[in-house]
């Protein structure tokens, strides 16, 4: 019920995503969409570029038709270089391990990797992210509740720690244990350093938004 009410806005924007990237995916691209949620974005960029689309997520709750399996939300069961393009459209900071989903999203993708983002980097949006975190709680029920104090596993071989500033975002530690919490919302310098050292080059980043919340796209060369 929430994703139909909200299905025109989604489509909206996902034309303007389509837009930003078209620079960067070529007609008749397969892409992956993963965390394809309703898989009205994904759908969206199927049609735009004439695509061969797949969507995966840790549960099915499309509105529109998408070949789709159910994921971990860690791995993929697809081989290496299936697909030209991974689509992560504002999924990383709802996984318990953003670093071994892009690390899967490397290992499956041929080109490109795209990534949507919402960035903490004012008072605003990190309320908003706060408040967003809370909303998906009661929304689909996540069990253990969303806390912001969060850590990047150890597969990162990160071994500086990075602070945030803002006590909604106490510590992002990267190097050590695995995350203890669902969400993982990171600024834009800290995600450009886990790219950095997962080596995924970013050939191109755009300030999609910066009221109310700060969002970031990133391509990214395999």
């Amino acid at each position: 019920m929430y994703y139909r009410i909200f299905s025109k806005i989604y489509g909206r924007a996902a034309k303007k995503m389509c837009l930003d990237c078209q620079g960067f995916i070529k007609k008749g691209s397969k892409i992956l969409d993963w965390g394809c949620g309703t898989a009205i974005v994904g759908k969206t960029f199927q049609d735009f570029f004439q695509a061969e689309l797949f969507g995966v997520d840790v549960q099915d709750v499309r509105t529109v038709k998408i070949p789709f399996k159910i994921t971990d939300g860690k791995s993929l069961s697809f081989p290496e270089n299936s697909f030209d393009v991974v689509l992560i459209n504002y999924v990383l900071h709802h996984s318990e391990d953003p670093v071994s989903v892009l690390k899967e999203a490397k290992r499956v993708a041929r080109d490109k990797i795209v990534i949507y983002e919402d960035l903490p980097e004012d008072i605003l949006s990190k309320l908003i992210c706060q408040l967003h975190g809370i909303s998906f709680d009661n929304f689909f029920g996540n069990p253990t509740k969303t806390s912001f104090k969060t850590e990047l596993p150890k597969e990162a071989k990160v071994k500086k720690r990075v602070k945030l500033s803002s006590p909604l975002h106490p510590s992002l530690r990267l190097g050590q244990v695995k995350m203890r919490t669902k969400f993982s919302f990171a600024s834009e310098r800290e995600w450009e350093k886990i790219f950095k050292e997962l080596r995924l080059n970013i050939i191109f980043k755009k300030r999609v938004n910066n009221f109310p919340v700060k969002k970031e796209l990133f391509i990214l060369r395999v």
